[in-house]
């Protein structure tokens, strides 16, 4: 068992965790086809996304986080459109040219972009946010700045792209704990003249 498995089995990740409002505020925009949600845990985009009308690949390392997720698709009635795929993220032989939308929440891939970026499909869309190295003391998230991401170093990684959407912010979470955030949302295009959606 990992240590993964093991924090998913006590609890200490949510059991139905709801995507970022960002994705939801996008997803209108991005073309049918399949999605891949990298690192799924308890399925936060993987769920949304095949209740969008995906059909998902939802890979993770953890059985257990699996196992939550594929229950939950099952009480959604939407588990034949999720393949779920246990395979650990650093090493998976990502397709290439496969995904309308990739979607990574909460787990530092910033060395798979490449790969990643290559399994979108032209005009696919790439979605990360993930947690924020701060002066303010943020116990949310990673213990050590090692696998946060520095400012800004967000966007540059994806500057490739045509890039729609970027933040980096500061939330009280419900519990009172802060959380910093960097996110994004980029199209898989590029050239001086392109297209943004209306918002």
């Amino acid at each position: 068992m990992t240590s993964w498995d093991e924090r998913f089995r006590q609890g200490e990740y949510p059991e139905a965790p709801e995507p970022s409002p960002i994705l939801r505020r996008f997803i209108d925009d991005v073309p049918a086809g399949r999605a891949l949600d990298v690192a799924t845990g308890t399925g936060r985009n993987a769920l949304f996304l095949a209740s969008s009308g995906f059909t998902v690949d939802a890979i993770d390392r953890s059985r257990v986080g699996l196992e939550i997720a594929r229950e939950a698709a099952t009480d959604r009635g939407i588990d034949e459109r999720i393949d779920w795929i246990q395979a650990d993220v650093p090493s998976y032989a990502f397709p290439t040219d496969r995904y309308a939308l990739v979607t990574i929440s909460y787990y530092r891939a910033v060395d798979r972009f490449p790969d990643i970026k290559e399994a979108l499909v032209p005009g696919g869309y790439l979605f990360v946010e993930h947690h924020l190295r701060s002066t303010e003391p943020t116990p949310s998230g990673p213990t050590s700045d090692r696998y946060r991401f520095a400012a800004n170093e967000l966007l540059h990684a994806n500057l490739d792209l045509t890039v729609l959407y970027y933040d980096e912010t500061t939330e009280e979470r419900p519990d009172g704990d802060r959380r910093a955030n960097a996110r994004i949302l980029a199209r898989n295009t590029s050239g001086a003249r392109q297209s943004y959606p209306r918002r």
